[in-house]
């Protein structure tokens, strides 16, 4: 029986170094826009709106997001992954940028004292081993770690009740199967829910298949 360490890995084992090389051109390029329905710009609008001074991204991706002619100027930038291939790729394409990396996986506490202003995370959800009660982990551990007036903000690929069309609906069910998702319970209604557990203002949006999501003023836990 898989533990669920070997549950989390499975959403991530595929971000090889020869994946992340084509990860922009593949998930940005074609999946976004012509199957997810969410071109890559309305996921720049999130970064341009929410990101704010000391900046913490979990599941940095490529690093595209975080380039800085696609984000407003941070005074302090961590990123946070499981996987070192992700954190080595970011880091070197971000090469020119004051960052710090760490190691760690999202659905357990995080190992940060310091409080940040903002915390992205983007197309992670929909990756993170289900059900949706253990995902909410995630959220519960990035509001820990924001400050009172901090914003938590990110998007991610909705389940079977999404608004999908008929290719979306034919790639989701693999994509479950071999571990890469593990969505099929994610609604708008659960993610919605389970924001507004740990955040006093929520705002979601549909946008395609995917909810791009605000959220601010982390509860006190």
């Amino acid at each position: 029986m898989d533990t669920p360490d070997d549950l989390a890995r499975r959403g991530w084992r595929d971000y090889s170094p020869l994946f992340l090389r084509i990860y922009d051109l593949q998930v940005l390029g074609v999946f976004a826009p012509y199957i997810w329905r969410c071109p890559a710009k309305d996921m720049i609008a999130g970064y341009r709106r929410n990101m704010r001074g000391n900046h913490l991204d979990v599941g940095p991706g490529t690093g595209y997001f975080l380039e800085p002619s696609r984000r407003p100027v941070v005074t302090s930038l961590t990123i946070l992954d499981p996987n070192p291939n992700v954190l080595r790729h970011v880091t070197r394409r971000l090469r020119g940028v004051a960052l710090t990396a760490v190691e760690a996986d999202v659905l357990k506490p995080l190992p940060f004292e310091e409080r940040f202003d903002s915390a992205g995370m983007n197309g992670v959800i929909h990756c993170l081993p289900g059900p949706p009660e253990r995902k909410e982990r995630a959220i519960e551990h990035v509001a820990a770690v924001l400050a009172p007036d901090g914003v938590f903000f990110g998007s991610t690929v909705l389940g079977r009740s999404g608004n999908h069309n008929w290719i979306a609906r034919r790639v989701i069910g693999p994509f479950n199967r071999r571990g890469a998702f593990d969505n099929l319970d994610d609604s708008e209604d659960w993610l919605r829910s389970a924001l507004e557990r740990h955040f006093s203002s929520v705002e979601i949006e549909i946008v395609g298949s995917m909810a791009i999501f605000g959220a601010r003023n982390p509860r006190a836990t």
